[in-house]
């Protein structure tokens, strides 16, 4: 069920041209399972370029001090390098994209949906 709900998450921030903000935190939360040393210093570096980057192919809004903060932390890159971009875009989605996703027709219909087949 929970994956439905991501799903009607990621359709609504579509609407809103701004899917790139769940992506990024996927993408950090995948990231910070990564076991091999080798590969985290590229993991990163992709990371950074699709999201972080100005002029970013996906680039999420955050504010200068956190984008230079993780420009730094990419010197040295460790599973943590995205943690305070990460907090700042899920703080976003949680003030702003959440409560209005939860008043939209997506997650009503998906609510009605679930409420059917439990019935």
């Amino acid at each position: 069920m929970r994956w439905y709900g991501l799903a009607a998450f990621r359709a609504f921030l579509k609407t809103e041209f701004s899917e790139e903000n769940l992506e990024f935190w996927l993408a950090c939360e995948d990231f910070k399972k990564t076991r091999s040393a080798a590969k985290v210093a590229s993991k990163a570096q992709r990371i950074f370029e699709e999201f972080i980057d100005v002029q970013a192919p996906r680039e999420v809004n955050i504010d200068f001090q956190t984008r230079e903060l993780t420009r730094r932390n990419m010197q040295e890159p460790s599973l943590s390098c995205f943690d305070q971009a990460q907090g700042k875009v899920h703080s976003l989605m949680e003030k702003d994209s959440y409560p209005r996703f939860l008043r939209s027709k997506i997650y009503t219909d998906l609510l009605s949906q679930t409420q059917r087949r439990l019935s």
